[in-house]
């Protein structure tokens, strides 16, 4: 049953995604704002379809914690899952930081191409991470909050990846505050999985992290402390056998 409900979810995606991204293409001229608006409609779609179809609920701890002000968010990385909630429902337009090697990508990385958000050419080098501050700040300038997940990858549940730099060091570059997020999409929506289970996802968003006065080594291990803590809160049994 679990197998022939997510087929029928990838289905609803693969059939939705197409006239969106044709739509993208469409209101390509109107403002940003509209064109955000409109084109996080489809992973609000897919998170409502998400849920009737196999099951998927979620619940959110901490939104008083989102500060009304320039921000980084730094999020916990599980699944795809956690990639269409957050632009989805968090309260100011995010820009995610990537490499621009997706906007090749037919119809999805079309509709990330016209968002205007943080492409990283990796041939590059140490002038990406130039390239990542600069179009940050414009960004942010713009009100807007990027978005990047430090471990780089997707992690399996009560596992821990390598927490990269890049988050902190834009955080301290441009002096704006850190959001860390920490959820349990993974045991819903697992990695390299076909099958999606029913359950219910926690996404819990930590107070912000000031960085005045912090260098990034400082501010990258008080994001990592506070996520894998709370993620020892959220599913302990993950942990308790490897501790």
């Amino acid at each position: 049953m679990a197998a022939l409900r997510s087929a029928l979810f990838l289905l609803f995606m693969i059939i939705t995604v197409i006239p969106y991204a044709v739509a993208c293409l469409i209101w390509a001229p109107l403002p940003l704002k509209w064109r955000y608006r409109l084109t996080v409609g489809w992973p609000r779609m897919v998170m409502w379809a998400g849920r009737i179809i196999t099951g998927m609920r979620w619940r959110v701890k901490g939104w008083e914690n989102l500060p009304d002000c320039p921000a980084v968010v730094l999020s916990k990385h599980q699944s795809a899952w956690e990639t269409l909630f957050l632009p989805a429902y968090l309260p100011r337009e995010v820009c995610f930081v990537y490499k621009k090697e997706l906007n090749r990508i037919p119809f999805f990385g079309w509709g990330l191409a016209l968002l205007r958000m943080i492409p990283i050419d990796r041939s590059k080098g140490r002038d990406a991470f130039e390239q990542v501050v600069r179009l940050g700040q414009q960004r942010l300038d713009e009100g807007r909050w990027p978005l990047l997940f430090p471990e780089g990858t997707r992690v399996s549940p009560g596992r821990t990846g390598r927490y990269k730099m890049g988050g902190a060091l834009l955080a301290t570059r441009t002096g704006v505050v850190v959001v860390p997020i920490a959820h349990n999409a993974g045991e819903c929506w697992p990695r390299n999985s076909f099958v999606k289970r029913p359950g219910l996802i926690t996404v819990s968003i930590g107070p912000p992290i000031e960085t005045a006065g912090l260098d990034a080594e400082e501010v990258n291990r008080k994001v990592q402390d506070w996520i894998e803590n709370e993620m020892r809160q959220l599913n302990p049994e993950r942990y308790a056998a490897r501790e």
